[in-house]
């Protein structure tokens, strides 16, 4: 009898697996779409620009120091002290500006993943939705770079997780 039983649900377990609805979305169109993403991106370019035009300033007040610096190099009135700190403090100058760009590059990574996390919330909760009342049992990004092999049978849900955000 219990040989009988696990013969049964050895032979049932591929039937449920064959079973199964499945289904892709392609996250990043969705995601792209999404007025929250553009909403976003402003917000990035503007702070971009910011950070652009203070980084600017400070490369020209390098420049600046540098122009003052090669008329007084091959002077020979002006010590050789004042030459040596005068291109040491170009070089702290330019330290300084390198130090603000790799932080203003870190913080504009920052603000983009705290500005996409609640986006991705929202489009993630949408995908889950689709698939709770679809009735699908995985729903995976498509992604036509990493996907070996798609059946016909699998669906794209796409177009059913653009309308559930409004888009």
């Amino acid at each position: 009898m219990f040989k009988k039983l696990i013969l049964a649900v050895l032979l049932a377990l591929p039937m449920t697996a064959l079973a199964q609805k499945l289904g892709t979305v392609e996250v990043e169109a969705v995601f792209t779409l999404m007025p929250e993403t553009k909403e976003m991106q402003t917000k990035l370019e503007d702070a971009s620009k910011q950070y652009e035009t203070a980084f600017q300033g400070l490369t020209d007040e390098i420049n600046k120091l540098y122009t003052e610096f090669q008329s007084i190099v091959n002077d020979t009135t002006v010590l050789d002290t004042i030459k040596e700190r005068r291109m040491q403090e170009i070089q702290e100058r330019q330290a300084n500006a390198e130090k603000f760009r790799t932080t203003a590059q870190q913080d504009l990574a920052r603000q983009q993943q705290q500005l996409s996390a609640p986006i991705f919330q929202k489009l993630n909760e949408a995908i889950s939705s689709v698939g709770k009342e679809g009735g699908f049992s995985l729903i995976i990004p498509k992604n036509p770079d990493l996907t070996l092999y798609c059946g016909p049978d699998v669906v794209d849900v796409t177009p059913l997780v653009k309308a559930k955000l409004g888009l």
